[in-house]
């Protein structure tokens, strides 16, 4: 007897405005790849808490910047925690999932990110620059982003803030992982244009960059993209690592490595939740004549 597919709950807001992006219709797109392996339903992330017990896991994809509705996602978390809910990812990660404290961390410990502190007796810390880039911790989107003057940091208020010098770089490139392992590169060639991505092809280097960030985290199954840009002197410096519900860029992408990304995420789930994909099921039903 064959046993039903584990169940899905894919969480997304397909109406959100994503400038240089279309949730929805990535979303569309890939749920309905995953229904090939999975008995699958979408929801609202302010939906999610009240619907996953129904289900064997949650999928968190495209749902906006959680500091829209901080309240109804951290109710969602310790909910999801206390009722042994699998999360995916799974909800250990200590990047952009918990703030951009972690920028401040990895900059103190002299990781080659965009050098960053968040208390005015740091800012000597920050190199000489002509501007500076203020924002939220729980930020996302440049929600909340302000540029300023050198003098402007005089009158800054230190509430929960990063400060930043703005780097002028040649462009940015993001790298996308799953359970660690690499799947393809895209980069913005316009610094003015940063949902304007073409193919990148990483050399070991760059490989070696993107992968040291993915192995600090704290995320056995789950998507991630490591996002940094490449200086006029030639050197990668992190700008962020998403690892709660990165944009894949899915459209951009050939039909081998769409396949294959696709592929790759669907193994990741049943490995996650322990079933067997419905390849092998039939495949098991051939060899034995059942």
């Amino acid at each position: 007897m064959t046993s039903a597919p584990p169940r899905i709950l894919y969480v997304t807001d397909l109406a959100y405005p994503a400038q240089g992006r279309r949730y929805g219709d990535e979303d569309i797109g890939l749920a309905s790849r995953l229904r090939e392996d999975f008995t699958l339903a979408l929801c609202h992330p302010l939906d999610a808490a009240a619907l996953m017990a129904d289900f064997d896991a949650v999928v968190i994809r495209n749902s906006g910047p959680v500091s829209y509705y901080q309240e109804a996602y951290d109710d969602f978390r310790s909910r999801a925690a206390a009722a042994g809910v699998r999360v995916y990812p799974q909800l250990t990660g200590r990047a952009d999932m918990a703030g951009k404290q972690y920028l401040v961390e990895l900059s103190a410990a002299g990781h080659p990110v965009i050098p960053t502190v968040d208390r005015r007796e740091d800012l000597a810390l920050l190199p000489a620059a002509d501007e500076y880039v203020a924002k939220p911790k729980r930020g996302a989107d440049s929600h909340g982003l302000v540029i300023l003057p050198p003098e402007g940091l005089r009158d800054l208020v230190f509430d929960d803030l990063l400060v930043q010098p703005r780097i002028r770089f040649r462009y940015e490139v993001s790298f996308y992982f799953t359970d660690g392992s690499f799947q393809y590169a895209l980069y913005a060639p316009r610094p003015d244009q940063r949902w304007l991505l073409e193919r990148y092809e990483p050399d070991d280097a760059d490989l070696d960059f993107a992968r040291r960030f993915v192995e600090w985290n704290t995320v056995g199954h789950g998507i991630q993209r490591v996002d940094a840009c490449r200086t006029a002197g030639g050197e990668l410096l992190l700008i962020e690592l998403e690892d709660l519900n990165p944009y894949l860029s899915l459209d951009l992408l050939d039909a081998a490595t769409r396949d294959a990304f696709v592929a790759g995420l669907k193994e990741s789930l049943h490995r996650f939740l322990g079933s067997t994909p419905s390849w092998a099921v039939s495949l098991g039903h051939r060899i034995t004549g059942r």
